[in-house]
């Protein structure tokens, strides 16, 4: 055997050894051995059409002659091929000296223009967006060892995907295993188009490989596309465990790209997008996971927004913005719309909004930023003029005083807090009815959902009944709220007078807009007054009790059936809300679901009377008696409301629980109703997607449906009508006029707030 034979056969050993395909060392002795040049995966012939195709089609629209770059190039032919073929603007790339100085040597004379470096092709020296094409032969193959992990193969397509041009495109060949495919199409969601096709096999009576070919062109946009798959190859062995395999994941992710598609509500993590974010993209939004483990003591839920032109030069390059946990549920900063508004108002080109949470509490301002601001310098774009320093804005916590008066857990809701604040600014309107030097409010907050305020309620002082205070800020005092009081009396600041809570106006402007509806049914809950009788509500969900409330006191001919399931809030809607309880107003401790099921019929005293908390029997054992008292058995409802918040956040739905929008429990309320019956739900979603959901399966049941979408108010408040018939857009007004007429408003503004409300509520069918 000659020294060339040994050689070779040295070569093979070597590589059938190599063991670890990231080691420089070894590619160096393998490269050593074996000067001729090898191949992985597809010939030339079988790669020259698919290749030279997809090279023409950049041509027409990027300059000739075309940047490519091909890292990991090793000693194969096909830059030379490509050369050949008249593409001569081609940097190799390898981060073994030996083969980077034997290609150099075999190709300096024939191919002149040919460029050869050594270089990591995990943090390649290239300046951004410098290649039209990166053509990779098997080089994030080689990466991707299974036992070392995504690390390396993450990092070199984060460098794939800063190096290419917008428009340009990376070509993997690859033999499409599995922990492969996950990271490739994973780092390539967002503002790229991917196809996958199949090079044909050599011609052979053995069994080998398949190499297939992704081809992801750089969009630099916020879309999400489906995986286009080009494998009709009829070479293809489709059911070898290879191709079954890619079939399968190239499914399996399109389904994922479909929901990124259909819901804005996607959090991405930063890895994912900051190759995308290094340039401005007008009216661009997206949603971030910053931070964590690894990276900076807390992580934060972040949007990004890019503004759209403008007339005035930006004030900034970028900026960051702190949303304080206690305003996280503002339209103004929970909704899309409000957060362009604050982009606009901000005057930065790029806005980087940062919602503080509960995990935050206990660290200051000062913490916050230190900890922030290397985390929102990657995120700056490239352009930063002079890196300039990223100035930091925050919203007003909007509190100057707050005081806990009660916390609670119970098992079915978590955490409750009852709490009294005293806020920095307040509604001119509530400002102008009752004159003080300062407002207090007592608000009932759910920790599950982000610290949601559920209900906000004014308080007044008895001593002095023009002299009202708000629920926001109260000095504490350890011993003023232990005993239960009739009519829910607390002491107020100094405890030198008494807080009860007022009912005669409503804080929350969606509870403005759910009565607002019943301008829709004004026709006929005039006639139902007129002729003596009264009109019949449910509402599910007592909160803390205010909208019944509310609605007792102001419509004398409405008799009110409110369903809470958790005994603790009803509790607390007695003890510190001043809920009481008449011949007009009842409230029940029961499954809303289930009693809307049960109207009309014997089974409803037999509610959840099999619950081990006593209460649920004692009100069980009276539900039939009360709902015959106020008309409910064996007649119809003519007002049903849902205010009933999820206790999934999960689902992507605030407000309400998922199984309220199921078809079957919105037959079962048309079913409940009457003739003129109306339907009011409060849907409380970020996401797009889920509100469209919601309506579609509204509009399954319901003939008319009507929305309101309040100004700097997260909820959207859904009615349904049950009649066929239904009020004319030109008769709004008139019908609003009558509500009002029905209504025993103890202050005009309130009035005139329902009446605004109701110039805001458009028709969806």
């Amino acid at each position: 055997m000659d020294s060339r034979a040994k050689k070779k056969g040295s070569a093979e050993e070597i590589l059938e050894t190599l063991g670890d395909f990231t080691s420089k060392e070894n590619w160096d002795n393998f490269f050593t051995l074996r000067t001729d040049s090898f191949e992985w995966y597809a010939e030339w012939p079988n790669l020259r059409g698919p290749l030279l195709s997809l090279l023409q089609n950049l041509t027409l629209s990027h300059p000739l002659p075309l940047p490519i770059l091909v890292p990991g190039c090793g000693n194969s032919r096909l830059s030379e091929h490509l050369y050949d073929a008249g593409h001569t603007a081609i940097t190799n790339v390898d981060f073994s000296k030996v083969v980077i100085s034997d290609m150099l040597r075999r190709n300096v004379r024939d191919r002149p223009h040919m460029r050869w470096r050594i270089m990591d092709i995990t943090a390649m020296q290239f300046q951004d967006e410098t290649f039209a094409a990166v053509i990779d032969k098997g080089g994030f193959d080689a990466l991707m060892e299974p036992d070392l992990g995504p690390n390396l193969g993450s990092k070199y397509l984060s460098e794939v995907k800063r190096v290419l041009k917008p428009g340009g495109k990376f070509v993997c060949l690859t033999l499409a295993e599995s922990h492969v495919l996950n990271l490739l199409f994973s780092k390539f969601r967002l503002g790229w188009k991917m196809s996958v096709d199949a090079i044909p096999l050599k011609s052979s009576s053995k069994p080998s490989l398949q190499t297939f070919m992704v081809v992801v062109e750089k969009e630099l946009s916020t879309l999400v596309h489906q995986i286009t798959s080009l494998l009709h190859n009829s070479s293809l062995h489709s059911k070898s465990k290879q191709v079954s395999g890619l079939y399968e994941a190239i499914q399996n992710e399109n389904q994922i790209r479909e929901k990124y598609s259909s819901d804005s509500d996607i959090l991405y993590s930063v890895e994912d997008v900051q190759v995308e974010l290094t340039k401005l993209s007008q009216g661009r939004r997206l949603q971030l996971t910053l931070g964590g483990q690894g990276y900076s003591t807390f992580s934060y839920r972040t949007v990004i927004l890019d503004a759209e032109e403008q007339a005035d030069p930006f004030t900034y390059h970028c900026g960051a913005f702190i949303v304080p946990k206690t305003r996280a549920r503002e339209w103004l900063f929970y909704s899309e719309e409000g957060q362009w508004m604050v982009v606009r108002s901000s005057k930065a080109a790029r806005l980087i909004m940062v919602f503080l949470d509960a995990s935050h509490s206990d660290a200051s301002m000062e913490e916050i930023q230190k900890d922030l601001s290397p985390l929102v310098t990657q995120l700056a774009p490239a352009e930063n003029e002079n890196e300039a320093k990223i100035p930091f804005m925050m919203a007003s916590e909007g509190i100057k005083e707050r005081n806990i008066i009660h916390k609670v857990t119970s098992s079915l809701t978590g955490t409750i807090i009852v709490e009294d604040v005293i806020y920095e600014n307040v509604d001119s309107e509530v400002s102008c009815i009752f004159p003080s030097r300062e407002l207090m409010f007592r608000r009932l907050v759910f920790e599950r959902a982000g610290s949601l305020v559920q209900s906000e309620a004014l308080l007044k002082d008895e001593q002095l009944p023009t002299k009202l205070v708000s629920e926001k800020g109260m000095k504490k005092n350890n011993n003023s709220f232990k005993s239960r009081k009739s009519g829910s009396e607390r002491n107020s600041v100094g405890g030198s007078s008494q807080l009860t809570v007022y009912h005669g106006y409503i804080v929350s402007s969606y509870h403005t807009g759910i009565i607002s509806g019943f301008t829709l049914i004004s026709s006929y809950m005039e006639n139902v007054a007129s002729s003596g009788k009264m009109v019949k509500a449910v509402i599910i969900g007592l909160g803390a009790g205010l909208l019944p409330m509310f609605l007792n006191g102001c419509i004398p001919f409405l008799e009110i059936e409110t369903v809470e399931l958790d005994s603790v809030i009803v509790d607390i809607a007695k003890d510190y809300f001043s809920f009481v309880e008449d011949n007009r107003l009842k409230v029940h401790i029961a499954d809303g679901i289930q009693f809307i099921r049960e109207i009309g019929s014997s089974e409803a005293a037999k509610i959840h009377a099999k619950s081990n908390d006593p209460r649920y029997t004692e009100f069980c054992l009276t539900a039939s008696s009360t709902m015959s008292h106020s008309g409910v058995e064996g007649t119809k409802v003519d007002i049903i409301i849902v205010d009933a918040d999820s206790s999934d956040p999960s689902s992507g739905l605030a407000c309400p629980a998922p199984e309220f929008l199921d078809e079957s429990f919105l037959e079962t309320v048309k079913a409940k109703l009457s003739e003129d019956g109306l339907f009011v739900v409060n849907l409380v979603s970020r996401s797009q997607a889920i509100k469209d959901m919601a309506l579609s399966k509204l509009k399954k049941v319901f003939s008319h449906l009507f929305c309101l979408q309040l100004d700097e108010d997260v909820n959207e408040v859904h009615f349904a009508l049950k009649s066929e018939s239904c009020i004319e857009d030109s008769y709004f007004s008139e019908a609003s006029l009558k509500l009002d007429k029905l209504f025993e408003f103890k202050h005009p503004e309130i009035g005139q707030s329902v009446i605004n409300a109701t110039k805001k509520i458009r028709r969806l069918k």
